[in-house]
């Protein structure tokens, strides 16, 4: 079963988040199948930014997003309809 989820990156008290698509059952640092896009939290406002097509594609073929990268994708989507 894949799940799309957060890889952290970056130093101590810095941390730096990628979306990515990866088995369910590999740890958090292994090799993921696609980067999907990223999250840092450190910005103000924090800058998201994530291939909707691609997670469409991923969820489509029956991936699982965790709770964190619904809410993520969610607030992308409100602003791009915003944008538009």
């Amino acid at each position: 079963m894949m799940s799309i989820r957060l890889m952290r990156l970056g130093a101590k008290k810095r941390p730096f988040y990628r979306v990515v698509v990866i088995d369910k059952t590999k740890p958090r640092e292994s090799k993921a199948k696609e980067i999907i896009g990223f999250y840092d939290p450190l910005q103000e406002p924090a800058e998201i930014k994530i291939d909707m097509e691609r997670a469409n594609y991923w969820l489509e073929q029956g991936a699982q997003a965790s709770k964190t990268v619904q809410s993520l994708m969610h607030k992308v989507s409100a602003t791009e309809k915003h944008s538009e």
